[in-house]
Formats: structure tokens, C-alpha cells, sequence
């Protein structure tokens, strides 16, 4: 049996906000009005600071309410500029898939099923399905952390690595291939713990990657599996902030760090916080608005 991922019409409205603040307060207007099976909402950074929310509507919205209500919230201006449109129905997981070429990364290369055969020789595969979302290997910040880890590769030998932050494994099963050893994975988020498991086991890396469920550096393998020589930290600005003093704890002499998952505004703050542990910068990769780190802690802490 076959099923169709065939989703139907919806309505949508969209408009640009100046900061989070002022986009929460709009979406809790609007959810104060609109239940969860009427309307489903989004809102997302752009890398000019401001901020993109979109609703989707199961049925055609009356649009001089959702102008009044984000008015309410957000001001006169910003209601006059909401647009409206009507999204059309379409296989969205075949659509993802036809759009998702191979993406390189230095010597490595993220793919779905179905180009597997267009994967040259001397690259390492990562193979990702588009229906498994974040980390496919598209996403900038991904693709900047490939890139600083086959630039470390050339000249350096992790023994003890360790993704922090998931997601879909795709950095744990580059990590993996290319050094033929043990990488420990964690994730705050069961599911995606799941996901990269099976990831691996796809990539057959399975029996290198211990993946676990841990918040933080909370978990005991943190101990027993470090101090690491590498960690790759995928994840948001604020958390890497936040996760800054426990990392620092959790390095070899002279370990490398890359991290990722923040917009290029907010790449000082994170390389100052982690400067006052000890880690100095080595390289900052920017790619469509996003910045990827490269760093070295020193012997001075």
C-alpha cells in the first residue's frame, strides 16, 4: 500500500516584524482568537534581525481581523503591510526531495536516497532524507560545520569527539567516517535521538556512535567519554551562550570546538562568552547569514 503526502489548500498571512519581542506578541494575539485547528503559526529570524511570522489558515480568514488584531498588537503599519495568499496543495515530501541536490563539504557530501548514485568516489556520503527536516546538510549552519571539520581533519586526529546537539547525526556521522573511531552524540530531544540512530545505522556508522538522550553535559558519559579533544555544537546562540562554563570543563588541553546554529549579529557575543573560558577563535565561516566557529582552548584556564 502507498500513502500520498498530498497536503491540502491553505490560507496563509504573512508579514515582517522588527524584533522577538514584538513577534511573540502578535502570534499570543492571534492564538487568543485562533485554536490550533484553525490556524497554525511560525516565526523565524532573519539574518537582518528582524523577524518573519506566517499563519497558515485551514479555512480563508476574515482578513480585516487579522489586520485589526495584529494592529492591536503591533501597530498600523505592520497590519497594512500583512499579505495574504493561498498556498496549493502539493506533495510536499516529493517536492522536498526533487529540490535537495547533493550538497559538498569539503571531503564530504550530504545526499538523500535518491542520489545516491550521483555521490563521487572520493567523497565520504552522508546519506540524509529530506523528510527527516533540520540537518539535512542544506542548512548553512550545517554546511559551515562540515567545512571546519574537514578543515581540522587535515591536520588533525581527534581521539575523543563528541556532537552535542544532534539533530538529524549528520555531524557525528561525518565525524565518524572520516576518522574511523568512536564519536559520542547527544540531544536534547528523544525523537531526535531515535532519527540519528537510525541515521547511523543507514550510514553504517552505528557501532561508532553512541547516541544518547542528555540535557546539557548532565549525562554520565560526558564524563567517562572525555575530557574530548572535539566537540561539534550545532545548535542556538543563546544555548551555546548557556553551555559555554561546562564545556570548558569538558576539554583536553588544546581541544578544538566548532559551533554553529547562530546568525552573524550574534557571533560576538558567543565567541566573547567562550573567550572568558579559555577558547580563542582560529576561523569564522559566514554562509547565507549564518556564522560557523572554529576554536581552540588555551592553557590558561
Amino acid at each position: 500500500m502507498t500513502t500520498s503526502a498530498l497536503t491540502p489548500a491553505t490560507h496563509r498571512a504573512s508579514f515582517a516584524i522588527g524584533d522577538e519581542a514584538a513577534a511573540k506578541r502578535v502570534v499570543d494575539t492571534l492564538t487568543e482568537i485562533f485554536f490550533e485547528d484553525q490556524a497554525a503559526f511560525a516565526a523565524f529570524e532573519r539574518p537582518d534581525g528582524r523577524w518573519d511570522v506566517t499563519v497558515h489558515f485551514a479555512e480563508a480568514p476574515d482578513q480585516a481581523l487579522v489586520r485589526e488584531l495584529v494592529g492591536n498588537a503591533a501597530g498600523e503599519e505592520i497590519a497594512k503591510a500583512v499579505a495574504f495568499d493561498t498556498v496549493e496543495a502539493k506533495d510536499w515530501v516529493k517536492a522536498s526531495l526533487e529540490d535537495l541536490v547533493p550538497v559538498p563539504a569539503g571531503r564530504f557530501i550530504v545526499h538523500g536516497q535518491h542520489d545516491r548514485e550521483r555521490v563521487p568516489a572520493n567523497k565520504l556520503a552522508i546519506e540524509i532524507e529530506a523528510a527527516l527536516a533540520f540537518g539535512t546538510g542544506h542548512h548553512g549552519t550545517t554546511r559551515g560545520c562540515l567545512l571546519l571539520l574537514d578543515h581540522v581533519l587535515k591536520a588533525y586526529r581527534p581521539r575523543r569527539v563528541l556532537d552535542l546537539g544532534t539533530g538529524t547525526g549528520v555531524l557525528a556521522i561525518a565525524a565518524a567516517k572520516a576518522l574511523k573511531n568512536g564519536v559520542l552524540a547527544s540531544d536534547i530531544d528523544p525523537p531526535s535521538v531515535q532519527v540519528a540512530r537510525e541515521n547511523a545505522r543507514l550510514n553504517e556508522t552505528g557501532h561508532l556512535i553512541e547516541m544518547i538522550r542528555a540535557t546539557g553535559f548532565s549525562a554520565p558519559q560526558f564524563a567517562r567519554r572525555g575530557p574530548f579533544d572535539l566537540v561539534l555544537a550545532n545548535i542556538l546562540a543563546n544555548p551555546l551562550r548557556q553551555l559555554a562554563e561546562p564545556m570548558a570543563r569538558h576539554l583536553a588541553p588544546s581541544a578544538l570546538v566548532i559551533l554553529s546554529g547562530l546568525l552573524n549579529h550574534q557571533a560576538p557575543a558567543v565567541i566573547a562568552a567562550y573567550r572568558a573560558r579559555g577558547l580563542v577563535p582560529l576561523k569564522h565561516l559566514r554562509i547565507e547569514g549564518w556564522s560557523s566557529l572554529l576554536l581552540r582552548k588555551t592553557g590558561r584556564f
